[in-house]
């Protein structure tokens, strides 16, 4: 979908993610109220601090070559290539809710101040659910000028209401070539949305594959776990890192269908075939009931009892990932 798309052009054509009213995944994935009442009254949340400490970090101006990933905290990851900078899922924010004053608290600060930041080329946005979509942030991005905003289908609104003039919507498999020369693709995950009672499944979700001069990018969003990572890692060979969500992910009778885990996340690694990957979705807002080094702990557990696993880097927020570049794409 082209730059100038239309920010809401629905029905899209129906397929095995959109019935002609609302998106969902197959199986479907959305909890229902009664469990996410059980989950709620049956306690065993694990105490978090009410601050949790991070180095604050300034990123680089620009990269010369191979590709930085810096954790900003959450699912943001700034991603330095090349002539190209990309945010995930961009989140400044104190709260994770609809108001100043309302959803979980942040306890870890963003790493990177925002008036830090370089120069922004892309802002990718997984889904709407709070902790991924927020709002003020996007508007501070988007009056700092030049960057696009992608998103899934049903979400251009969203980011054109923040002030966004260049957004593009995307379909499951859809790629789009970005001003830079880069490509990015919106890929399939197990998860749902929802803003207000009354928009649940109105707005696509999913992960991104991005293509840079120096190598593939891939970033996860939320997801449960499924055969789409194999899939993914089948239509695009090579992904050089892998940024993937290992917590909010316990009790897992309620967290699996919509949030893979340590055990789930080294799985998803192999079955992506990612030549490095990065533990992020860990150590930032109190979601679930995980500690807030539980779901590293166990993945470090999980890494050093196997000596087949692939490289999966598990590294505090405000740390800068550096990977070598290949040929380009």
């Amino acid at each position: 979908m082209s730059l100038s798309a239309s920010c809401s052009r629905p029905p899209w054509p129906l397929s095995d993610h959109f019935d002609g009213r609302t998106f969902h995944s197959t199986p479907r994935v959305q909890p229902p109220p009664w469990d996410v009442l059980k989950w709620r009254l049956q306690g065993g949340r694990a105490a978090w601090p009410k601050v949790l400490d991070v180095q604050r970090v300034a990123p680089s101006a620009e990269v010369v070559r191979g590709m930085d990933a810096t954790w900003i905290g959450h699912a943001t990851v700034l991603v330095q290539t090349p002539g190209f900078h990309f945010l995930t899922d961009p989140h400044w924010g104190d709260r994770a809710g609809p108001f100043s004053w309302a959803g979980p608290r942040r306890k870890a600060a963003p790493a990177v101040e925002f008036d830090s930041l370089p120069r922004i080329d892309a802002v990718l946005v997984s889904h709407d659910h709070y902790d991924h979509l927020d709002m003020p942030t996007l508007r501070r991005l988007a009056r700092r000028g030049g960057a696009v905003g992608v998103a899934g289908l049903g979400t251009a609104g969203l980011l054109r209401k923040a002030g966004f003039d260049r957004v593009v919507e995307l379909d499951w498999w859809q790629t789009e070539i970005l001003p830079t020369g880069d490509t990015v693709t919106l890929v399939p995950a197990r998860h749902w949305g929802m803003r207000w009672p009354w928009d649940r499944g109105t707005r696509l979700w999913g992960g991104f594959v991005v293509g840079t001069r120096a190598g593939r990018i891939y970033y996860a969003g939320d997801t449960g776990e499924g055969p789409h990572f194999k899939e993914i890692g089948t239509r695009f060979p090579g992904i050089d890192l892998a940024l993937i969500p290992i917590g909010a992910h316990l009790p897992r009778w309620f967290m699996a269908p919509q949030h893979i885990g340590p055990e789930e996340a080294l799985g998803a690694a192999r079955d992506l075939g990612a030549r490095t990957s990065l533990a992020i979705h860990w150590g930032t807002f109190h979601l679930a009931n995980d500690g807030p080094t539980q779901a590293a702990d166990t993945l470090a557990a999980l890494l050093a009892a196997d000596a087949t696993a692939p490289e999966f880097r598990i590294l505090p927020i405000g740390s800068r990932l550096q990977v070598s570049g290949r040929d380009p794409l």
